[in-house]
């Protein structure tokens, strides 16, 4: 197929290279020397500079000249001069609505100012940049509202072996610089070491650089397209491993249950992410639907199976989402979940009829996948910014969710998370919280009054002595023996042995360390050991924690530390002070030896 945005030689023809150069080029330096502003006017948290003084503004802005300018490199050339200025302020109103959204509904204290942009707003908005940008970029070229779906995959998958060569390119000039400061610095000359830490010499370059890469990537399209060729045909093959191991899975459910999947506490998105592996390989293998780049039979094969396959792991995910959302509530997590599955069931529905159609119309291998790709790709641009905006704001949704369960008595005052009001649903969460404080419930409004006045989710939880005790199930080492009798017993909040709620993360051991003739239990969980001692009445109670620190090499876990026959009492090198107001302990200046010098 001829690439309609290049001439003969490969090069991109609109303005010629040197005038593609110079754009491409102007774009990177903008870019960068707005980034390093931004960067000065948020650098100091003590002396903030407009817009880091209207923190909305200053996430927005972020989120605009991080993405928009990409999408200008990746359009100079392949749109006309007048399309890509009005696509390009489309899309930074889209990103700045996107990050003023995300930073003006965090609540803060004051303590963290300003509020920074999200990890999940950034990458799926990332995400719907990218996909938006090769919607509209075919269509526009051929002056229609859907394109080819040769034309969008070739667009796609070619810009996605830029960006990531890109990438590659500005990483291994950083890692040069490094180098050559390193040697400059053997010779006691520092001026490059200098140089590269300063911002407003770091931030401009990188952004260059980065666009000088995207230009070298876009002078000889032909070779773009051969790495894209090796990549998907390396990547095609993957897909049989791929669906051997999902079918196998799905095999074997009948025999072992859900109740497995169901404990790890992510299953959701675990078959989601599975369920996104299948759809990526299975157009590895697809690639632009056509005969010449048909894949062998084993593939073709395989790309049926992967397609069938979606939908059972799309109806397990969203029942595993249903159950939690039925027995917890809505949270902000669960949502997004539901937003992918709901692009999942998409995908599911036209990969499985494209796979199966032939069954009773006879029609080109899997060409449905085409409008299936294209709808899918237009409704996960709309869900995200449904989501990342006022319109579904997950938090917002979480938040009414959650009060109404409690209000209708699903869930009662004692069980309620008010900690995700107070700490992880922002600005609605805060409303909420406040309006519960003045609750008619007076168990409402304490509780709710509480976590106003709390600073952290620990502290909160700490502070909540009315939860019922709990009988922690404890491993105990070595293995067939077993604790003293009343150890493992009903407990509350403030016992450690609380949190031991699987066998599997904390361990046990009867010894007697001071050699008095009773039997004292050290509890490991990951980072502690904890000592509990019995006392005159029977009970075991906490007496206190070693603190581990790790020397050298090895397994960081405290549990296996415990298990080791070296894990001995060893008497203290220096004794601990009696004093008048109380016993002054011991603490070591160095805790791990020093290296030895050569």
């Amino acid at each position: 197929m001829t690439d309609p945005y290049n001439d003969q030689t490969g090069r991109a023809s609109l303005g010629g290279t040197k005038g593609l150069a110079v754009a491409r080029l102007g774009i990177g330096l903008v870019q960068g020397l707005l980034l390093y502003a931004l960067y000065r006017s948020g650098a100091s948290h003590d002396a903030l500079t407009w817009p880091a003084t209207y923190p909305p503004l200053f996430g927005a802005l972020i989120l605009a000249v991080s993405f928009t300018p990409v999408m200008l490199l990746a359009g100079v050339g392949r749109l006309s001069v007048k399309a890509l200025a009005i696509w390009g302020l489309i899309s930074a109103a889209m990103l700045m609505l996107l990050g003023w959204h995300d930073v003006a509904q965090q609540a803060t204290d004051g303590r963290f100012y300003p509020p920074y942009l999200r990890f999940p707003v950034i990458a799926f908005a990332a995400a719907a940049l990218f996909i938006a940008h090769h919607l509209i970029v075919p269509a526009v070229a051929s002056r229609r509202w859907i394109a080819d779906f040769d034309d969008y995959f070739d667009t796609a998958w070619k810009a996605g072996v830029q960006l990531a060569l890109s990438l590659g390119f500005t990483g291994a000039f950083w890692l040069l610089l490094f180098l050559g400061a390193a040697l400059f610095r053997v010779i006691s000359l520092d001026f490059l070491s200098d140089l590269i830490g300063e911002e407003w010499f770091s931030i401009p370059v990188t952004c260059l650089v980065f666009a000088v890469a995207v230009q070298l990537t876009d002078v000889r399209s032909g070779l773009i397209r051969g790495v894209r060729t090796v990549a998907l045909m390396l990547l095609s093959w993957l897909l049989l491993v791929i669906t051997v191991l999902v079918a196998g899975f799905l095999l074997a459910l009948p025999f072992t249950g859900l109740d497995g999947l169901w404990k790890t506490g992510s299953a959701t998105a675990l078959v989601l992410s599975a369920a996104a592996a299948l759809i990526i390989l299975i157009n590895t293998a697809y690639q632009d639907g056509r005969e010449d780049n048909l894949p062998p039979v084993v593939l073709r094969v395989a790309v049926r199976v992967a397609s069938v396959l979606l939908t059972p792991l799309i109806l397990i995910a969203i029942w595993g989402l249903s159950l939690r959302i039925g027995q917890h509530g809505l949270t902000p997590d669960r949502i997004i979940a539901s937003a992918c599955a709901l692009v999942g069931v998409i995908y599911a529905a036209g990969y499985g009829w494209a796979a199966l159609s032939p069954f009773w119309k006879k029609t080109a291998w899997m060409k449905p996948l085409e409008r299936t790709n294209v709808a899918a790709a237009v409704l996960t641009v709309a869900v995200i910014l449904a989501l990342f905006s006022p319109l579904l704001d997950p938090a917002r949704l979480s938040v009414g969710d959650q009060v109404a369960r409690l209000k209708r008595g699903a869930v009662n005052a004692a069980q309620f998370d008010y900690g995700f009001l107070r700490f992880e649903a922002g600005k609605p969460g805060r409303a909420a919280l406040a309006d519960l404080a003045k609750s008619s419930n007076a168990e409402i409004a304490r509780r709710a009054k509480q976590a106003q006045a709390t600073d952290n989710r620990y502290d909160l939880k700490q502070k909540d002595d009315s939860l019922p005790p709990r009988t922690p199930r404890v491993g105990v080492w070595p293995e067939g023996a077993t604790l003293p009798p009343g150890f493992v017993t009903p407990v509350r909040r403030d016992d450690p042995r609380y949190d031991c709620e699987d066998a599997a993360e904390c361990l046990a051991t009867a010894r007697d360390l001071n050699g008095d003739g009773k039997t004292e239990v050290l509890l490991a969980d990951r980072f502690r050991i904890a000592l509990f001692a019995q006392g005159p009445d029977g009970a075991w109670t906490h007496q206190g924690d070693y603190r581990v620190v790790f020397c050298g090499s090895g397994s960081n876990d405290v549990r296996e530390l415990l298990k080791n026959p070296q894990t001995a009492p060893v008497a203290p090198a220096w004794p601990d002070l009696s004093t008048p107001r109380g016993e002054a302990r011991f603490t070591p200046e160095q805790d791990c030896p020093a290296p030895v010098a050569v």
